[in-house]
């Protein structure tokens, strides 16, 4: 019995997330009524703050576990790896409502007093790990920090996805993750890996 309850309360948490998400995604953090999520949950007001005690709890739930579902590389092994892995993300901000509403919502922190910056520095490390192995392997230029480059990533990406979702709703986001990495790749990587490098924009359909 005590198993049933804690399989039915650890489902009745990923609906709540998964419906939180939908309506972030749809309506930002201001716009997203707890009704109508409770609705899409399928849940009562008790069940709700048995696990979140507020709606800014909820998206910061959101936030911290956008990637609990992507299918990210188990280890580091450089800089085409690091490629594929934006270029999936691309793809995964297209298809994907959880990660793009945690995207959303860390991006815009100014809503309802919801402040977490954990996930910024947890894709940086995620980053940093990459170009660790790519040190490894000889892949970047002698005056790379690896600690900054990857700061100067996430910045880079998010600014890009962003004017994205302004421009084209992300439709041409893995195009423009493309070209974020046109410039630069050759300011990071020494010239033998630029030249094997595969920057395609057909990875971010890559599974």
């Amino acid at each position: 019995m005590a198993r049933q309850r804690q399989e039915r309360a650890v489902r009745t948490r990923d609906a709540l997330i998964q419906a939180a998400a939908e309506t972030f995604d749809e309506n930002g953090f201001s716009g997203a009524g707890i009704n109508r999520i409770l609705e899409r949950a399928g849940v009562t007001p008790g069940a709700m703050y048995f696990h979140f005690k507020s709606k800014e709890d909820l998206a910061r739930a959101v936030i911290v576990e956008q990637a609990a579902a992507l299918r990210l590389p188990e280890q580091p092994s450089g800089i085409q790896q690091l490629v594929n892995l934006t270029l999936y993300l691309a793809g995964e901000m297209q298809r994907n409502v959880r990660f793009r509403a945690g995207v959303r919502l860390a991006v815009d922190q100014t809503e309802g007093g919801v402040q977490d910056f954990t996930v910024y520095e947890w894709w940086g490390e995620k980053f940093r790990q990459e170009l660790l192995a790519a040190r490894a392997r000889d892949e970047l230029l002698e005056d790379v920090d690896e600690a900054e480059c990857a700061r100067v990533l996430v910045a880079a990406y998010t600014g890009t996805q962003l004017m994205s979702q302004l421009s084209t709703g992300r439709a041409d986001l893995p195009q423009q993750i493309v070209a974020m990495w046109r410039y630069l790749l050759p300011g990071i990587a020494d010239p033998r890996t630029v030249s094997r490098v595969t920057v395609d924009a057909a990875l971010s359909v890559a599974a």
